[in-house]
């Protein structure tokens, strides 16, 4: 269980995340939605260790995430970051390979390779895997990129905007993909998203940012509301009801 307390974030005079308590037990997939700026990334840097806040704590497992060992952190949560880059000249199964290193220490064993070669296979990257990053296409680098953060085998798994760049077959089977490592592989993800439909329909919960806070947290029927959305967006966004599912109709009138 992951557990937020009295967490702030400032930059400078201006604060960008503001959260008094938010628990995320294990299990299932958790959306963060919201406008540009809101905090999501802040708040996602933040669970992930990689921004310190200014202000409280994140505690996974009884410990403060900023005390514990990093290699067992790394055992335990993964992120896919929104800004990813490799200055190095890489294959996608050398990349792929980066997420067993908290595992291996850099030392592949049998366990290893077919951990890398899963979630090559899971992304649908089996003919490019040795080819070389700088060679692909934007999407088939994101593709790479989730393989590696699968490839980990954490509890925890944390996506900032994982659809970027990705074509609408690619985004689906992404979405798609983490739910099924949610039901059938027990896993706990974390996603911020902007596709508020993909958020509604893949979601189990969905935790909605304004201004650095929590405007609302609950189940999708719950917060992809006309009222709710209303409040975040500062637009009328109709939202309509499709094999029991919310459908966000954005050019509603």
């Amino acid at each position: 269980m992951i557990e937020l307390k009295n967490l702030r974030q400032n930059y400078g005079s201006r604060t960008v995340v503001d959260v008094d308590a938010l628990t995320l037990p294990e299990g299932g997939l958790t959306s963060i939605i919201g406008p540009n700026g809101a905090g999501k990334s802040s708040l996602l840097g933040m669970i992930a260790g990689l921004q310190r806040p200014t202000r409280g704590q994140v505690i996974l497992d009884g410990q403060d995430i900023l005390r514990m060992p990093r290699n067992r952190f790394a055992r335990r949560l993964a992120v896919l970051r929104q800004d990813n880059s490799i200055n190095a000249r890489l294959t996608v199964r050398d990349l792929v390979g980066f997420g067993r290193y908290p595992h291996s220490r850099g030392r592949l064993n049998a366990c290893d390779v077919r951990h890398i070669a899963h979630a090559i296979k899971l992304v649908a990257l089996e003919e490019y895997q040795h080819s070389f990053l700088d060679e692909m296409s934007g999407g088939q680098r994101q593709r790479a990129f989730i393989a590696m953060v699968l490839a980990q085998n954490t509890e925890y798994a944390l996506f900032d905007e994982p659809l970027n760049s990705l074509d609408i077959k690619h985004a689906v089977g992404i979405m798609q993909l983490l739910r099924r490592a949610v039901d059938q592989h027990g896993k706990t993800a974390i996603v911020v998203l902007h596709d508020l439909n993909f958020a509604a329909r893949h979601s189990d919960r969905i935790i909605a940012m304004r201004d650095g806070k929590i405007i609302a947290d609950g189940k999708p029927e719950n917060v992809i509301t006309t009222d709710v959305l209303s409040k975040i967006y500062d637009m009328k966004l109709n939202v309509l009801k499709q094999q029991n599912k919310q459908i966000v109709d954005v050019f509603g009138k």
